[in-house]
């Protein structure tokens, strides 16, 4: 009895010399809309940065949704994680959706400075409060015709 091909042979068909690679398998070309990213690794990876149009249309789309499955097919579909979708929400009730100022952030005042800053406005207002008084002492010894005394001079006397 001579056997023409194992079972296996027959099912999968036997792999002609020129299909084959050095590794067993060879790359098949299947046919995609999208195009192959290339592999080289960037040099800095970079963020990705959502226009507030975007991130508004992504969050309606999501709205839209009825039935389950459909944010996750959106979320792969746009390469977007969960995440994504809850800062959104979160933003567009607070009305803060794509309202991020750029530049750096404002930095506190140091305590020590507030607390100088505190006692230079207490010391300018009680010297306006003195300039006032002595002010009013001096119309008052003009009108009764009262002599001020002036203070001694320093160095040339």
């Amino acid at each position: 009895m001579e056997k023409k091909g194992s079972r296996k042979t027959q099912e999968l068909g036997t792999v002609s010399p020129p299909e084959r690679s050095a590794g067993g398998l060879t790359a098949v070309a299947l046919p995609s809309s999208r195009p192959i990213p290339d592999p080289e690794v960037p040099a800095k990876a970079r963020r990705r940065g959502f226009t507030t149009e975007y991130k508004l249309s992504i969050l309606r789309e999501t709205d839209a949704c009825k039935h389950p499955g459909e944010i996750g097919a959106l979320l792969r579909r746009e390469g977007l994680y969960s995440s994504h979708l809850t800062l959104w929400r979160k933003q567009r009730a607070q009305g803060i959706l794509g309202s991020r100022r750029r530049g750096p952030k404002p930095t506190r005042p140091d305590p020590h400075t507030l607390e100088l800053e505190r006692e230079n406005r207490r010391l300018k207002k009680q010297l306006q409060r003195a300039q006032t008084i002595i002010d009013v002492q001096k119309k008052v010894s003009t009108l009764l015709g009262i002599p001020l005394k002036r203070p001694p001079r320093a160095g040339n006397d």
